[in-house]
């Protein structure tokens, strides 16, 4: 916070340590900031944690870095100027058939009435796909869609902080980030479904078919 606002003292600044309901994105430039994502994993010393920042500007995202600080990899994107990790560009994955797709994906674990339909879901895409991955932090995984690592995520409830970074990513990756009704993904308390332009409408039906 201390960084961001004295290089960008106007800006407004939005994480999940200082959140206020009330407050929403900026009219200007608004950087979204979640400092450790993947917090238990953090706590357990389990290597997979990250910081993200997301940079919105009129409500729209402009830029968007992850640096997974287990394994050093830096992703990053800006609006219309495609998207990288550790410098080099990226795409999200070509593979077209579920059978040998690989899908991320996070437990309900704050709202555990919805988990009977998550488990739903779970069983449908992992009936039909090589596997399923919960590693423990949106904000990676989304970074996992944008490079390929996975062929598709889906998650029930994120916060702002967790995908702003992420959704960009994808997007500029060349992949598709909806919430469940097939709206384009807002910053936002927010369900989330992200892939490639050939997975992602597989797993946006399997997961609404199964809920």
């Amino acid at each position: 916070r201390e960084a961001l606002l004295a290089a960008y003292p106007d800006a407004t600044f939005l994480g999940e340590e200082s959140y206020d309901p009330s407050q929403g994105l900026g009219p200007g430039l608004t950087f979204v900031v979640d400092p450790l994502d993947g917090t238990t994993n953090f706590l357990h010393g389990f290597p997979w944690y990250a910081v993200s920042v997301g940079a919105t500007w009129a409500g729209e995202l402009v830029a968007g870095v992850v640096h997974n600080v287990a394994t050093g990899e830096v992703f990053s994107a800006t609006r219309g100027g495609g998207a990288t990790r550790n410098g080099a560009p990226i795409r999200v994955s070509s593979i077209t058939e579920p059978a040998r797709a690989l899908i991320g994906t996070g437990f309900p674990f704050k709202e555990l009435d919805r988990l009977d339909g998550f488990l739903r879901q779970f069983a449908a895409v992992t009936r039909a796909t090589a596997g399923v991955r919960r590693p423990g932090s949106a904000a990676l995984d989304l970074c996992d869609v944008a490079c390929g690592r996975f062929d598709g995520f889906w998650e029930l409830t994120l916060s702002p902080w967790d995908v702003a970074a992420g959704i960009l990513l994808v997007c500029e990756a060349g992949g598709i980030v909806t919430d469940l009704a097939g709206a384009p993904a807002r910053v936002a308390h927010t369900e989330i479904c992200a892939g490639s332009p050939a997975m992602h409408p597989w797993l946006l039906a399997t997961v609404r078919d199964a809920a």
